[in-house]
Parts: C-alpha cells; sequence; structure tokens
C-alpha cells in the first residue's frame, strides 16, 4: 500500500479523560488538543515538552474538532448545540448554533475544507442524555451532514441519507467526502457500521454509498492521509483502508478508540484518542 505504513509501537502519551475525542493537530504549537467529551473539558499534549495541560474548561461538551486555515481551532459543542471558533487571541466564539430557527441536535464532528466552509454532521447523542450534553428533544426532523460558509452565515444540508453521522473528512484533492455512519448503535437490526463516500459538488454532495463495512464495533471519528488511505477508529484499534475501500492493516489498541489524526513535523504521526487516553503511533512513508 503506498503512503503511511505503520512502523513503529504505539506509545501511550496520557490518560486524562473520561472519554477522550477529537484529536487535532496545531503544527504552529507543536501540540495536540483534544476533547474530554463528558469530563466537559480539554486537554493540550505539548509534543516538545511532553506534557499534558488544561486546555479550556468548561467546553460546553466539545467534542470533534477541526483546525482551519488560519489555525484556529474550530469545535462542535453538544452543550451550546453549536459550532465555535477558538481565536489565535484564545476567545472563542459561536459561529452557528440553529438551522432555520431550530437548534442543532448536538454537532458532532467537523472538517474544514480549503475554501473556508465548514462541513459537519448532527447526530442526536448530546441531547439524549446528559453525559455528553444536556438532554433535551430534538428541534429538526432528521440527523444530516451540513456545510457552514463563515464568511457569509450561509448554511445547506450537504447530505440527508446518513441514519447516524458522526466523523468525516476529505480525501487529498477534496472531491470526495467520506462520512461515518454509526447507526448499529441505536438500530441493531437495520443500522449502519460503515463508511461512506460521496462526490463533492460545491457545497453539496452526491448521493453516497458504502465505502467500507467496519467491524469490530463501528466507526466513529477517522483521517485521511496523503495518499488517500483512510484510518479508521473500531471497537480495538484503527484499521486502515486503501482508497478502494479495501481494509489493508490494523493497529492494535488497548482501549475502544474514538478519533485519529496526523501530526507531528513530518505529518507521519498517527495520534489516536481511545476512551481515557491519548496515544500516539509513528508511520513510515512509503512511496
Amino acid at each position: 500500500m503506498n503512503g503511511l505504513m505503520a512502523d513503529h509501537q504505539l506509545e501511550r502519551l496520557c490518560s486524562p479523560a473520561i472519554w477522550a475525542e477529537g484529536p487535532v493537530w496545531l503544527p504552529q504549537q507543536d501540540a495536540v488538543v483534544f476533547s474530554d467529551v463528558k469530563g466537559n473539558r480539554m486537554f493540550r499534549w505539548s509534543r516538545q515538552e511532553g506534557e499534558l495541560s488544561l486546555w479550556r474548561s468548561p467546553s460546553h461538551y466539545a467534542n470533534g474538532n477541526a483546525r482551519d486555515a488560519e489555525g484556529r481551532v474550530v469545535s462542535c459543542e453538544h452543550g451550546r448545540r453549536g459550532i465555535s471558533r477558538t481565536e489565535s487571541s484564545g476567545e472563542v466564539h459561536m459561529l452557528i448554533e440553529r438551522v432555520d430557527g431550530k437548534r442543532f441536535n448536538s454537532p458532532n464532528d467537523v472538517a474544514v475544507r480549503s475554501d473556508g466552509t465548514i462541513w459537519f454532521t448532527d447526530p442526536p447523542y448530546g441531547i439524549t442524555g446528559d453525559e455528553e450534553g444536556y438532554k433535551s428533544e430534538s428541534q429538526v426532523i432528521g440527523c444530516y451532514l451540513y456545510c457552514f460558509d463563515p464568511r457569509d452565515g450561509s448554511l445547506n444540508i450537504a447530505a440527508c441519507d446518513l441514519q447516524r453521522p458522526n466523523g468525516l473528512a476529505f480525501s487529498p484533492d477534496e472531491s470526495l467526502l467520506y462520512v461515518a455512519d454509526m447507526s448499529i448503535v441505536d438500530f441493531p437490526t437495520l443500522g449502519r457500521s460503515e463508511l461512506r463516500v460521496y462526490q463533492v459538488d460545491g457545497r453539496e454532495l452526491s448521493c453516497g454509498r458504502r465505502f467500507a463495512t467496519v467491524a469490530p464495533g463501528f466507526p466513529d471519528g477517522f483521517c485521511v492521509d496523503r495518499a488517500g488511505n483512510l484510518f479508521c477508529s473500531c471497537a480495538d484499534g484503527v484499521l486502515i483502508f486503501d482508497s478502494q475501500g479495501k481494509q489493508q492493516g490494523k493497529i492494535d489498541v488497548p482501549e475502544r478508540v474514538s478519533n485519529c489524526t496526523f501530526g507531528g513535523p513530518d505529518g507521519n504521526e498517527l495520534y489516536i484518542t481511545a476512551t481515557t487516553s491519548l496515544y500516539r503511533r509513528v508511520l513510515n512513508t512509503q512511496g
């Protein structure tokens, strides 16, 4: 398989969380920021210092995070049921929290395209109880994938054929968007446990199709390497799929994995959030 291949041993960097999620690499800080959703806080792990610090508390039950072109952190907040952005000054601004006057369910994961648009999924997991947000009734009729442009405030539903959309990531050329559907959690006999793929057409998506089935467990968050390979969470590790959806390998992790992202000076370090911990696996680049 071309791209990044697992090589070094898995390292547990820290274990501060109740449920670790949403790692995002900040190159200007040489650090990873990640959420502790159930702990209502966010942490920062410094690569240079090898030290953990509290980044934000409370975090409004932040879950998924992404970095925009200016290096700002864009976060999905279950508590405020919207998308926030952390400015370089440290100030946090809410970008959007309603669709046609109705509150979102609980934005879960986010990806920022190179044109500045923010794409995010909106399953109900932050409103079904008080562990990851605040128990509330849904105000919308479904669980959609949205595209938001912070420059003009425009919002559109990009996909509505997902049952429980979760993680999402663009292909390297941004012509495809991959989305996790983990509806098997809520619908054991009829739900999905798969990655789906869509052609990107401006701010709209084509009809989706199954890209890969994920087992054991179900897909949560994932990331895509420079060669188009997908590194996807599952119950006991990270599955590696090539750009055709064929499984090429697996990284075993001793806790249930929630998400992962690439980082490090060369982009070849895979940072993995799994239950209580942040892990790292250094990968080899193969041409």
